[in-house]
């Protein structure tokens, strides 16, 4: 039996076995802090998240959220690096007192010595599918992708410059012909 909060299984609809593989695999990571970090608490976890990120640990909801989008394309990559990454986020967070750096030695030293991985900051995986910036816009020296706010912002008469080369971002001309 788990010993996370009964509210956050029952987020978990019955027969999702990939929410299941995934709960259970963060379970099996904190199994594993555990045997550094005895009295670290049991995380909450939502499936919520949206956009590029992959994951993220969120210390004001108190747990994990991921991305079930990226994690449905790549689920064995996720599970390998994603989770142990969240998860490591979690055991500084609880474990080391004081404001330390994200991606500082203390994660660094909990992703090698506790969950015997590289201590990677970014994800490979490919977020087109699950991006919230459809919309394309280019510039003189290379192609933007904006949200539907920034987009419809545009559309009532707002603009925007690149950062790097200055110039106008325009909507990319979108050919509608079959």
């Amino acid at each position: 039996m788990t010993d996370f909060p009964a509210s956050d299984i029952d987020d978990f609809p019955l027969g999702d076995a990939s929410r299941a593989r995934l709960l259970a695999h963060v379970e099996q990571c904190l199994v594993t802090a555990r045997t550094h970090y005895p009295t670290l608490p049991s995380p909450g976890i939502w499936c919520d998240l949206r956009g590029r990120s992959a994951g993220q640990a969120h210390y004001g909801r108190g747990g994990l959220r991921f991305n079930m989008t990226l994690y449905g394309e790549q689920p064995e990559a996720f599970l390998a690096e994603v989770v142990p990454h969240e998860m490591a986020h979690w055991v500084v967070h609880h474990a080391c007192p004081g404001r330390v750096r994200p991606h500082g030695v203390q994660w660094q030293r909990v992703m090698i010595e506790v969950f015997d991985r590289p201590p990677s900051v970014t994800h490979c995986f490919d977020t087109s599918r699950a991006s919230p910036a459809p919309y394309p816009y280019l510039c003189g020296c290379r192609r933007h992708y904006f949200t539907r706010r920034r987009h419809n912002n545009v559309r009532r008469g707002s603009r925007y410059r690149c950062r790097h080369c200055g110039e106008a971002l325009r909507p990319e001309a979108r050919d509608d012909r079959v």
